[in-house]
């Protein structure tokens, strides 16, 4: 049996911030998640997090994470209160009243070292059981361990000394402790200001991009991109210069990502071009064409080979099939067919300063430029809304709609001489 200890109950004041340190985000997570992450490869049997400055900030944030506090082989996380932060060693001490009758091992992790890989949690562990240690520590060789604790070993890595880097003059004997050493050091790098975390950041984003390189990912000047360690990628799937891949997001092979574009939780299919557009809570399908400038969010469903074209906003709108929403357009809470073609200038009056109200364009229909649907509304199948309307009434199908003031014109008008 094992059961694992999250060290996170600091304040990290060097962090500059009322957040606790746990809690900054590093690449779509935040440290205290990427910590119980790398425990994904061994059994374990129970889950404690030691908790103290803000400690139901930090509680509020583990257990609303779905993929840590519901994922169905990991039990459920333990609280532990450390109400003073006193250190490491007082951190520890309060598990004692938890950890009572408790018959295996413990697994003691730092919340702001992220950074570590389930396979190192998982050869620190197995090493750890095949020698039947007392106490198992994982240590890393440093190019430069300035700051750094010093491990000394014998040839068997058993533990002979460990001296503080401010005073290596003094020894400390454990016996019998066997270290085990990362395969990279950057692992155990700790976070404790800004600048180690841009630096975390970096390695983090080495890490994913080379992934997905290796697996058949264009990237496109990876220096200017970013991906969220969260995000899937399907080869040949291009990624082009200053894109960034957030959160939950999928895309599917064939597709070309930018330049210039942000997708966050967002699922893109097969063959789709985004193109300078932000894209966020939605889903785009097959063959669909966006950009360049479009904004689709709160939900938005693009269907198959549809385009959404320059600066068009898209807001919990469904969009069927075929369907073109080309230029300067705002669509809110509205639910079109299949092969709909919504000309320039189409707006959706879908608030009303209290509540938000639905429209709904049938199949084959199209609005003319500078057309204003003001919900709620319904346009029937093969409707056509003529340039400059302003529709208020539902429309049945096979019509066509003109909602406009008559044109006047009055001729022989001109300013007179004080008003020119």
């Amino acid at each position: 049996m094992i059961a694992i200890a999250i060290l996170a109950a600091g304040r990290g004041t060097r962090m500059k911030s009322d957040l606790p340190k746990v809690l900054h985000e590093l690449g779509g997570r935040s440290l205290v998640e990427r910590v119980l992450q790398s425990c994904q490869e061994i059994e374990i049997s129970r889950r404690l997090v030691i908790v103290g400055y803000r400690g139901e900030l930090v509680k509020q944030a583990l257990i609303g994470d779905q993929e840590i506090s519901e994922k169905s082989d990991f039990p459920p996380l333990e609280f532990v209160e450390q109400t003073e932060q006193l250190g490491t060693g007082h951190a520890i001490q309060q598990l004692l009243p938890h950890l009572q009758g408790f018959s295996g091992d413990l697994l003691v992790l730092n919340g702001d070292v992220p950074l570590l890989r389930a396979e190192t949690i998982k050869q620190l562990m197995a090493t750890h059981q095949q020698h039947q240690n007392s106490a198992t520590i994982l240590t890393a060789n440093l190019p430069n361990p300035q700051g750094y604790g010093r491990v000394f070993t014998d040839s068997q890595n058993l533990v002979q000394q460990i001296v503080e880097d401010r005073d290596c003059t003094t020894d400390q004997i454990l016996s019998p402790v066997m270290a085990v050493d990362v395969e990279d050091y950057q692992e155990i790098l700790g976070i404790n200001d800004r600048k180690h975390l841009a630096t975390a950041s970096d390695i983090l984003q080495g890490r994913v991009k080379d992934k997905w390189m290796r697996a058949g990912v264009t990237l496109i000047d990876p220096q200017s991109i970013t991906i969220d360690d969260t995000v899937e990628l399907q080869p040949d799937v291009v990624i082009e210069p200053q894109t960034h891949l957030r959160g939950k997001t999928s895309i599917g092979s064939g597709s070309r990502i930018g330049p210039g574009s942000l997708i966050e939780n967002s699922q893109i299919k097969e063959n789709v071009t985004v193109l300078y557009s932000v894209i966020s809570d939605s889903m785009v399908a097959e063959n669909a064409r966006i950009g360049p400038y479009a904004h689709l969010r709160g939900h938005a469903q693009i269907g198959a080979n549809c385009r959404v074209g320059n600066f068009v906003e898209l807001k919990n709108a469904q969009l069927g099939d075929r369907t073109n929403v080309a230029h300067l357009s705002y669509l809110g809470d509205a639910t079109l067919g299949e092969k709909v073609n919504i000309g320039a200038g189409t707006i959706t009056a879908n608030y009303d300063g209290k509540n938000k109200h639905k429209t709904q364009i049938g199949d084959r229909s199209k609005t003319g430029s500078n057309s204003v649907l003001v919900a709620p509304i319904t346009l029937g199948e093969d409707v056509n809304v003529a340039a400059g309307s302003i529709v208020t009434e539902d429309v049945p199908n096979d019509c066509l709609v003109i909602a406009r003031s008559r044109q006047v014109v009055k001729p022989g008008w001109k300013l007179k001489d004080g008003n020119k």
